[in-house]
């Protein structure tokens, strides 16, 4: 049986599930140098997809559409393509450039008591002429399944919590149970919908915007991640928080902009806008352990497994603040927590739907495959293996584009779509950030080899997918300053043969000649586009000297000065 899951309006996607097994997920922006976020505005290319990865449109047994809702507050992202109606909603979209209307399921159920999981059966998919039935699920059901079905604790048939905190709704607790196959809806940790963070920052500091406040929300948020290891926690200021929230909440999407606009009428102290926004981070983050806590006191499940996902689940202090309160014994994030896993989410509740499968077997290099063409005028080539590229490395201490095999799902760059580069410089970072014309308050993150990260990180446990902080240990500070943020953490990537044989070969490579087991990693993309799809657009972008893929070497004839702040031909 096969399975296409769509994503159709941002972080647009195509995955293919057949007999449970993910045979990959290509999301847009990863096609073409697309721009982040991109949406599947015409049908046509879902049947490009599936035609270029070897299965034509005839192969698909059951197409599955992932739901959706617009947003009617000035200060959210507003979904035009999107008519919401009582029993479903009808997005417009294209077939070969014409147009039509398609039936969509909703953003989450109605009420607690609905099946998050129910089938609503639909007619009309236009794809490249041709019309097929197909299945809406709930976007937060997407959600769920997607963490669940890639998880260990599926594959363990555990059952498990699963907290969803997306951009449109409030931290809800679930509980699926592997002996029943329900998921049971335990309620809200809170009433503060996930854009709370971004539109609450878009008051403050760099992310200061006037009027709309959608302006580039879905980026916002783990930039100001970053920004707040400049503040201090001010915790008096958590009362005042606390005072607007239980006392002047009065509807959920558009109390952000209010949440805000009252505390800075409140304060009567100034404080710098970095402190304010690491309060805040910290109010958030204290608010969501303690209401979970309380949440689970109240409704015990026999398991010490939880599954995050949504949006909120790239807040990496967040994650790892969970994780060490002791609530559970297990936490799982998936690689895809946003919208980018979305369109494997709705594939896996068709799965589940149909009975077939309760565990997804996959892996996170399921994306597009390299295209290994021609770099363009200027760069030379040689031949290189891994030894000669840790050497190289090494020896040259510059950054090298290393792409490799298919793309990596979801929104970080894990070894396959990354620019790496000795960490033993502080220069490093500022070099990195002007290369990806990034704020130099942001962090470049280490790629390390699983057995010696806890040599170098606390807690330094597995953390394959870059989700978690790890505190860097006192005496590395100084040997990998590189990777250390402002605040003594990292966001760290472990790598082992299994998972990335090229990738562990490298870094044990590497670590022979420097006695480091780790490098700098960060995206190989254009600014505001999805990972390079081959070498000449790596090639063109101009920004390194170095670019490797497939035991190949490519290197720019003139070669790029790189100083702190910026880099010269």
């Amino acid at each position: 049986m096969i399975i296409a899951g769509l994503k159709l309006t941002h972080d647009g996607a195509v995955a293919l599930i057949e007999d449970g097994r993910l045979l990959f997920s290509i999301e847009v922006e990863k096609m073409n140098n697309n721009k982040r976020y991109t949406e599947i505005e015409d049908t046509t290319i879902i049947g490009n997809i599936l035609e270029a990865q070897g299965y034509p449109l005839s192969s698909i047994d059951y197409f599955a559409v992932d739901g959706w809702r617009g947003y009617d507050q000035v200060e959210l992202a507003i979904q035009p393509r999107l008519e919401i109606g009582d029993n479903c909603n009808r997005l417009s979209i294209k077939n070969n450039h014409t147009a039509y209307k398609l039936d969509i399921a909703a953003y989450q159920e109605k009420s607690p008591d609905s099946n998050i999981l129910e089938e609503h059966c639909f007619n009309g998919l236009k794809i490249c002429g041709q019309s097929f039935p197909y299945s809406g699920y709930l976007h937060a059901a997407g959600h769920i399944m997607s963490a669940y079905c890639t998880s260990p604790f599926s594959k363990n048939n555990e059952s498990s919590y699963i907290l969803v905190w997306d951009g449109g709704m409030y931290p809800l607790l679930y509980f699926l149970d592997t002996r029943s196959k329900k998921i049971e809806n335990l309620g809200p940790i809170f009433l503060l919908i996930g854009n709370t963070y971004t539109i609450f920052s878009q008051h403050f500091g760099p992310f200061k915007v006037t009027g709309n406040f959608a302006k580039d929300s879905l980026s916002v948020a783990g930039k100001v991640m970053a920004y707040i290891a400049l503040g201090k926690v001010r915790e008096e200021l958590f009362k005042t928080f606390d005072e607007i929230y239980l006392a002047e909440y009065n509807r959920p999407m558009g109390f952000a902009n209010a949440f805000a606009n009252l505390f800075k009428k409140r304060m009567t102290t100034s404080y710098p806008d970095e402190d304010v926004l690491r309060t805040f981070h910290a109010y958030l983050e204290k608010l969501l352990i303690s209401k979970l806590a309380k949440k689970i006191a109240r409704y015990p499940r026999p398991t010490k497994n939880i599954c995050l996902v949504g949006g909120c689940a790239l807040n990496i202090k967040w994650n790892s603040a969970l994780r060490s309160a002791g609530l559970f014994e297990e936490v799982f994030v998936p690689p895809f927590p946003n919208d980018s896993g979305s369109a494997i989410g709705a594939a896996c509740c068709h799965m589940w739907q149909k009975g077939q499968h309760l565990s997804l077997d996959w892996n996170v290099y399921g994306g597009p495959q390299i295209i290994v063409n021609s770099p363009a005028k200027g760069w030379n080539q040689k031949n290189c293996s891994i030894k000669e590229l840790a050497e190289f490395i090494h020896e040259k201490n510059e950054p090298v584009v290393v792409l490799n095999d298919r793309a990596e799902l979801g929104p970080r760059a894990l070894g396959n779509r990354s620019i790496l580069a000795p960490a033993v410089s502080p220069r490093m970072k500022d070099i990195l950030n002007a290369i990806k014309f990034r704020e130099d308050y942001r962090p470049v993150s280490p790629i390390c080899l699983e057995d010696k990260a806890p040599l170098i990180f606390e807690p330094g446990v597995r953390d394959p997918f870059m989700l978690f902080d790890h505190r860097v240990k006192k005496e590395w500070l100084t040997r990998i300053p590189a990777v250390c943020h402002l605040d003594g953490t990292a966001r760290l990537q472990t790598v082992n043969p299994g998972e990335n044989p090229l990738i562990a070969e490298l870094l044990s490579e590497y670590e022979k000649l420097s006695g480091i087991p780790l490098l700098c990693n960060t995206s190989a993309n254009y600014k505001g586009s999805g990972f390079f799809p081959d070498i000449l657009s790596a090639s063109q972008w101009n920004r390194v000297n170095y670019l490797w893929c497939e035991q190949v070497l490519y290197e720019k004839n003139e070669k790029i000065i790189f100083s702190k702040n910026q880099t010269k031909s």
